[in-house]
């Protein structure tokens, strides 16, 4: 697997397919290989696709500080850098959506267009704040609980009752308990990329998720009113939507980019 040196991590990230650059940002808890990786078919007919694994997550290895947007940026760019010359578009899911924001508003001339996922773009929001709470508070109280919360909160019920238990460890990233997730989830506790919307200038595509109970779909219809110019798309899933819509995800998705 290919790695590049960016400050103090060496972050791993894979390629595959040939044709415009697409940068894909996984979630907290996940790898670009859980988030994408039953979908990458889709796209590299057209795209070279690029999975990186910021820190924290995969084989990606740093120093253990807390970590930042503007580190986890430079992350994705720096695979996106030792992959090609050109600009990329970029699609974020949940935590990779405000990292993708943070990569636009860092190195504009890198980033041609950019999808945000189940994002958010400030932590004032009560409803929001309980739950990354629980979800951190449940890892130092027992780890089967800290699973079992975030799974309820990933999917809609309906879709979770009917998902078989094979299905459901393949999708679900993020629920067990290790460091790197940690860190991840104080990272989205407190980061605010507000002020960056206004001047993000490169067409940009918002998809929420109408039923998502992690990060409420009024999150993603705020990013939406706060870019200049986007588009908005919101489809009938729950928080992971690679997952349980992801025939609607790609959908959003190519009728954007292509």
């Amino acid at each position: 697997m290919p790695h590049t040196s960016v400050d103090n991590a060496t972050v791993y990230y894979r390629t595959e397919g040939q044709g415009s650059p697409l940068l894909l940002v996984h979630g907290t808890g996940a790898t670009g290989e859980a988030n994408y990786g039953h979908l990458l078919k889709e796209f590299t007919g057209q795209h070279t696709v690029i999975l990186p694994d910021y820190s924290g997550s995969g084989d990606t290895v740093d120093d253990g500080r807390p970590l930042t947007l503007e580190q986890l940026a430079d992350q994705v760019l720096g695979a996106a850098d030792e992959t090609t010359d050109e600009p990329v578009d970029v699609v974020g899911f949940s935590l990779g959506a405000l990292i993708a924001v943070m990569a636009a508003a860092r190195r504009p001339e890198r980033v041609r267009r950019l999808v945000l996922v189940a994002g958010w773009a400030r932590n004032d929001c009560l409803r929001k704040r309980l739950g990354f709470n629980l979800w951190r508070r449940l890892a130092d109280v027992d780890p089967e609980l800290f699973s079992h919360y975030i799974s309820l909160l990933l999917f809609t019920p309906g879709f979770l009752a009917n998902l078989e238990a094979e299905a459901f460890e393949e999708a679900v990233g993020g629920a067990e308990v290790n460091e790197g997730t940690l860190r991840q989830i104080e990272l989205g506790l407190d980061v605010d990329i507000r002020k960056l919307l206004p001047n993000i200038a490169v067409p940009t595509l918002v998809i929420g998720c109408r039923h998502d109970q992690l990060v409420p779909v009024e999150h993603s219809r705020e990013l939406h009113e706060a870019i200049p110019g986007s588009r908005y798309v919101e489809l009938e899933s729950g928080h992971l939507v690679p997952a349980e819509a992801p025939d609607e995800l790609v959908d959003a998705l190519r009728a954007f980019l292509d």
